[in-house]
Formats: C-alpha cells, structure tokens, sequence
C-alpha cells in the first residue's frame, strides 16, 4: 500500500512539473534563464510522473 501511495505523490508531482514547464513555456520571455527553468521543469516532471505511474501500475492490491 505504501508503495501506491508513493506512486500516487510521484505522479502528483510530476504533473505539477510539467504544468510548471508548460505556464513558462506560454508566458514566453527570452532569455537562457527561461529556457533553462523549463527544460528542468519538463524533464524532471517527466521522470516523477512516468516513475510515479509505474509504482501504481506495478502495485497490486492485497485484500485486508
């Protein structure tokens, strides 16, 4: 059980890294600071949610 609930944080995190990447990538602005904080935002987004969606996948449940 806990390793879906880790599963379920790592997914919430993500998609929350990627919708950080998303709202700079619209608000625009130039500049390497821009690019740089949205590179990291949607990579490191990517690896929590796919990682986050492989616990839960992987994690079966086991009657109480």
């Amino acid at each position: 059980m806990e390793k879906r609930i880790l599963g379920i944080i790592f997914s919430l995190l993500g998609a929350t890294g990627l919708i950080l990447a998303a709202v700079n990538f619209v608000n625009g602005g130039e500049g390497t600071r821009n690019i740089k904080s949205i590179i990291i935002f949607a990579i490191l987004g990517a690896i929590f949610f796919f990682a986050g969606v492989g616990l839960v996948k992987s994690t079966k449940d086991k009657p109480s």
